[in-house]
């Protein structure tokens, strides 16, 4: 099996120095371990992405130095193909719609169970409000423009026991086989979204169905999705996608520590090169 990993950045905003170290870093190992890099655009929340982001991002990992096969893949060409995940899931009976806003979770958790955690990898842990009015499975039609949540104690059912391998560490310095408990799982996840509403899939439905679909063996990503993972491997496992070895990686920070983001600016790729740093500063500055 060929080494495949990705790139997957999302075209709403500029790149910055932690995207630099996760594509470097992608780039690095596929190159090492004479595999494949793939570059993924993952415009699904049409909202918010713009095509001179997605041009942007092309400009910066050229400048870079990165190569990557053709054709990109495009999550909002491909929206058919998270519509069926969705309905497997449907006709299993795993799914329902849930009709509460944030501020209805908010109130829901404001008296939470003593020790019980209020935030997950999809943010607020759902409390279920709607799970036992929601209906799914054969013979109802899976509605087209609304919230759906995975039931996830009758997803955790219908899986065996689930793990994941991780070569690079988590936050906790995790590394090696990874075993998910399902009572874990349930805890710190509860009902998760796998469609919104104007949008027709989520991050987590859209990632392990494209991870699948481009054959990626080596998920290359940085150690705020390592909670998600969890959620990925009980996807993979109700739709019968194979699983990728991960490689979480350490995030590059602010002289505060706090984690950069789409709206650290001042240390956008583009403007490093403005000023003009080369590829090879950016490497050092982000410790590769």
């Amino acid at each position: 099996m060929v080494f495949t990993t990705r790139f997957a950045p999302s075209p709403t905003g500029p790149l910055h120095l932690g995207h630099a170290y996760s594509a470097l870093l992608a780039h690095d190992l596929a190159q090492q371990a004479g595999g494949r890099f793939l570059l993924r655009i993952e415009d699904i929340d049409q909202s918010r992405a713009r095509p001179e982001w997605e041009a942007q991002i092309y400009d910066d990992l050229a400048w870079l130095g990165l190569t990557w096969e053709e054709p990109v893949l495009r999550q909002s060409d491909h929206l058919p193909r998270y519509r069926a995940a969705l309905a497997r899931l449907w006709d299993d009976g795993l799914l329902y719609p849930c009709t509460c806003r944030r501020k209805d979770i908010e109130n829901a958790l404001s008296a939470p169970q003593e020790g019980a955690p209020t935030h997950g990898p999809d943010g607020l842990i759902y409390p279920g409000t709607c799970r036992e009015t929601g209906t799914s499975g054969l013979g109802e039609q899976m509605p087209q423009d609304a919230v759906l949540r995975l039931n996830m104690g009758k997803a955790l059912a219908r899986t065996g026991a689930l793990h994941f391998t991780e070569e690079g560490t988590g936050p906790n310095g995790e590394t090696g086989k990874i075993p998910l408990p399902a009572d874990q799982i349930l805890a710190a996840t509860g009902d998760i979204i796998v469609a919104r509403k104007d949008m027709g899939t989520s991050y987590h439905l859209s990632v392990v169905v494209d991870d699948a679909a481009q054959g990626i063996t080596h998920v290359t990503r940085g150690q705020d999705l390592f909670e998600a993972t969890q959620i990925h491997c009980v996807l993979q496992d109700l739709l019968g996608l194979p699983r990728p070895t991960y490689h979480h990686h350490r995030l590059i920070r602010d002289d505060q520590g706090k984690r950069l983001a789409k709206r650290d600016d001042a240390r956008a790729i583009a403007t490093y090169r403005d000023e003009g740093l080369s590829p090879a500063d950016l490497r050092r500055m982000v410790g590769l």
